[in-house]
């Protein structure tokens, strides 16, 4: 766990293999869903982090018994209608995930909750979850379009509305959500999306026993007709945080490195095509599906940098990547355009506005659009950064740090606790 300030210089070269703790993603999902099942379920290599630690709050807060034993996580389920009322609005912090999920799984349960976070996650837009759960017949109000959000009491087992709702815009939060108030529906429900978006929860409710059939864009949701089963699985390690390591190795020359047992979802591996477009030595192996997941190892060494231009799906594909790809482009050849990304205004910052303004600080000559950004190669100088209270943010300028000119120093760092406590040291593994 680091705290304060943190600074790197550039550095030698990385070289070595690392393994990372448990997806994001996955932890956030494993642990709500063991909640909704019955009986006891076993996660191995769960992510013990600012955000998880919110979830699992929420779960006490709904009397949920749960037990960490260092990554391994014990989850007591009660089914879909275990829940018990909270004594107090359940905080989730600044993640925007927790507050989605949990707010479909309560409406599921019919269970009433106030549901609030952070400064920073009230100004998430959450109408996009209210809207659809309202047609659901969900007794849910947000407060003008944010949280705190209030989920009303619904009368004991009387089932939802079942829904067919197109998505305004690609999204996993989303789609979860609806996904989960649907299992306790009065009929199929069916999710459309107009772009791919990251498809855990189908996978992982499937795994469950649940009824959830996909085609190309379209989510058919079933109402249960059986308790979802315990969860016994280990989870795959965190692209989102390989990610950091992956593009530190591509920028600093004569970098070799293997992350193993890493998530290789087709929905969230549009990092790694950024990447090999750039020029980056990239090859996977041991590939195999753990518990409906693809995971893998990823070997990845540098080469000359190159610069591309990203939109289109591919955006959707690394949304959450592009903090550590903007520092790729810092040192790539050329300018390195990112379009149809305005999605990114609306993460734990925006991030456009943000990562633009701190790449500025340490002489990056830059574009900033409304969906997106232009960087050009190769003028990063070095400086002092903030991590302006965005994990992501705070990890990429600590990354540019490893070869830029001068060292980086980022202000604030302690954010990156929020998803990779473990930052840090395994950036030094690489090194040594």
């Amino acid at each position: 766990m680091f705290m304060s300030d943190l600074s790197f210089q550039k550095a030698q070269k990385l070289s070595g293999e690392v393994l990372l703790p448990g997806d994001k993603s996955l932890s956030h999902r494993a642990s709500l869903f063991a909640a909704l099942a019955e009986g006891e379920s076993v996660i191995d290599r769960f992510l013990v982090s600012g955000v998880t630690r919110m979830m699992l709050n929420a779960l006490t807060s709904l009397q949920i018994p749960w037990r960490l034993e260092g990554e391994r996580l014990v989850v007591t389920g009660q089914g879909l209608h275990g829940f018990r009322e909270p004594l107090a609005p359940i905080n989730c912090g600044n993640s925007a995930t927790t507050i989605r999920l949990l707010a479909g799984a309560l409406a599921a349960a019919g269970t009433p909750c106030i549901l609030d976070g952070s400064a920073g996650l009230r100004k998430r837009p959450m109408e996009r979850i209210t809207e659809p759960l309202l047609r659901m017949a969900v007794p849910i109000t947000a407060t003008a379009g944010c949280a705190p959000l209030h989920l009303m009491k619904r009368a004991a087992h009387q089932p939802l509305k079942e829904v067919d709702y197109t998505l305004p815009v690609a999204s996993a939060q989303v789609k979860s959500c609806v996904m989960l108030a649907a299992l306790a529906a009065d009929g199929v429900s069916t999710i459309r999306e107009p772009g791919p978006s990251r498809d855990h929860t189908e996978r992982m409710l499937f795994s469950m026993g649940a009824d959830i059939r996909t085609t190309k864009g379209v989510v058919e949701v079933y109402p249960l007709t059986r308790s979802l089963n315990p969860l016994h699985l280990s989870l795959a390690g965190d692209i989102s945080s390989a990610a950091f390591l992956l593009v530190a190795a591509s920028i600093v020359p004569g970098s070799s490195i293997c992350i193993r047992d890493v998530g290789l979802n087709p929905t969230r591996t549009g990092i790694l095509d950024a990447l090999r477009g750039m020029g980056a030595l990239i090859k996977l192996e041991n590939e195999r599906l753990v518990a409906g997941e693809p995971v893998g190892d990823i070997h990845l060494s540098s080469g000359a940098l190159k610069a591309i231009t990203v939109c289109g799906d591919l955006v959707v594909r690394m949304i959450d990547e592009f903090p550590a790809f903007a520092i790729a482009a810092c040192f790539a050849e050329g300018v390195t355009v990112v379009r149809d990304a305005r999605e990114l205004r609306f993460k734990e910052t925006d991030r456009i506005a943000v990562l633009c303004g701190e790449l500025q600080k340490l002489g990056v000559q830059l574009e900033m659009f409304d969906d997106g950004f232009a960087i050009h190669g190769k003028t990063l100088k070095g400086g002092v950064g903030d991590g302006a209270g965005d994990h992501r943010i705070a990890m990429s300028l600590a990354i540019a740090g490893l070869a830029s000119p001068e060292p980086v120093i980022v202000q604030h760092a302690e954010i990156l606790n929020e998803s990779f406590p473990d930052f840090v040291t395994q950036i030094q593994t690489l090194m040594k």
